[in-house]
């Protein structure tokens, strides 16, 4: 999960797995997979850098576990 944060400076938590499309025009859209689609306040390149940071997190915990 990785927190992002709305337009109007609500924050909240999505599945980073969930992520199909980070588009940035010039506001950051985040598509699921369920066809959900959110504009947050965080630019395309740091949607990316926490969903990555998420994924080595979760190779981490099943490499050593």
């Amino acid at each position: 999960m990785i927190k992002l944060t709305r337009l109007n400076g609500d924050e909240f938590v999505v599945n980073a797995e969930l992520i199909q499309f980070v588009e940035q025009r010039p506001d950051t859209y985040v598509t699921l997979t369920t066809e959900d689609r959110f504009i947050v306040k965080e630019s395309a390149q740091e949607v990316i850098k926490r969903s990555m940071a998420y994924h080595r997190a979760i190779r981490l915990l099943v490499t050593t576990g």
